[in-house]
């Protein structure tokens, strides 16, 4: 007895947690915090649904609640018998007619908003000089890393989006290799990116990200990509218009540089024999390198994505990538390298700024 009890209890207070720490989460990337128009929108057509299920719910256990206890054997008698409605048209009808009701309540404000979600005309819009009078973003997924080129600036950036607030931000997105789906969960919802076909849609931020605890929005892939797919997360990092501006700058002014081969610094000289070939440190030029582009390592929230942005992270990713995301494609590629050339080169990249 006391044993069933024990177990009553702990389901009782597993059943609270859940009700009360399902609405918990950081701001950064809850999607119970909308930080953006779009998460609001479908913030707001989250409680709406939820508000008629729960509705549906109450009604449903009230109507129950009355059924047993005034049809209960004990106050109607042993020999009652209720009246058999089987057959009855006015009760299929009602419980026919009402989950359509339901169905169409749902139906009209979920279907307008995605209507709208994936309106991207303005993607193409112009001024008098023939330039867009949107930011556009091409989004390209790899594994196990996320890839953002900004076309009209001329800017290639990854792991780290750059946006600015209070305007509408279109986005390109597809994949390099298999299936990905890009989402910011605080901002707003997921779209996958493909390798046949590009998908578009907006997003808006309405918050700067300084005050946050990490400074940056989590963003992840949502969709299953390999044995790295829980790692493969970035970072965005809101500005206002005049400190997005002074970071695309920043980044233009990165134009030409690379690391010399013959350099006396160690980490650089390195740099430039053994990884160069597939990371650039210049901001400027096109999208498709096979690596991420470091013009902006220094800046960055995290090492790979996922570790703390250290030197040492960065020593242990390049001496062993394949322990922190299995399946990268990094893997095997630096093993000639010695543990002071391993430790030049992480001194080297967290040299690479634009914002100091």
């Amino acid at each position: 007895m006391m044993k069933g009890l024990k177990k009553w209890r702990l389901f009782s207070l597993l059943a609270v947690m859940t009700v009360f720490l399902s609405a918990c989460g950081e701001e950064y990337i809850t999607t119970l915090k909308p930080a953006g128009a779009v998460g609001k929108e479908q913030f707001n057509l989250l409680l709406f649904s939820i508000s008629i299920m729960a509705l549906v719910v109450v009604v449903v256990s009230v109507l129950y609640l009355y059924a047993f206890a005034k049809f209960r054997r004990s106050k109607q008698g042993e020999d009652h018998m209720p009246k058999q409605v089987e057959g009855s048209h006015t009760l299929e009808v009602i419980w026919t007619v009402i989950p359509i009701i339901l169905l169409l309540i749902l139906t009209v404000p979920t279907l307008i908003t995605t209507y709208k979600f994936a309106d991207v005309k303005a993607m193409e819009e112009v001024d008098e000089e023939g330039n867009k009078t949107a930011l556009t973003v091409n989004v390209t997924a790899k594994l196990y890393w996320w890839e953002f080129e900004y076309p009209e600036q001329g800017i290639v950036t990854a792991q780290e989006l750059v946006v600015p607030t209070g305007e509408k931000v279109y986005f390109n997105l597809k994949a390099a290799d298999v299936k990905h789906s890009f989402w910011i969960p605080s901002v707003g919802g997921k779209m996958d990116t493909n390798v046949e076909n590009v998908n578009k849609f907006y997003l808006q931020f309405d918050e700067e990200s300084a005050d946050l605890k990490d400074g940056v929005f989590y963003g992840k892939c949502a969709e299953l990509c390999g044995p790295s797919h829980a790692l493969m997360d970035f970072k965005v990092k809101t500005l206002s218009r005049e400190d997005f501006d002074n970071w695309v700058a920043a980044m233009q002014a990165t134009e030409g540089q690379t690391a010399n081969a013959d350099s006396a610094d160690l980490g650089e000289a390195t740099f430039a024999n053994s990884c160069l070939g597939c990371h650039a440190i210049s901001g400027v030029g096109a999208s498709g390198a096979m690596g991420p582009n470091l013009a902006t390592f220094a800046d960055r929230n995290r090492v790979a994505g996922v570790l703390e942005h250290s030197k040492e992270s960065i020593e242990k990713w390049v001496t062993d990538p394949e322990t922190y995301k299995p399946g990268n494609l990094m893997t095997g590629k630096y093993g000639e390298l010695s543990e002071e050339e391993i430790s030049a080169v992480a001194d080297y990249i967290m040299t690479l700024s634009v914002e100091d």
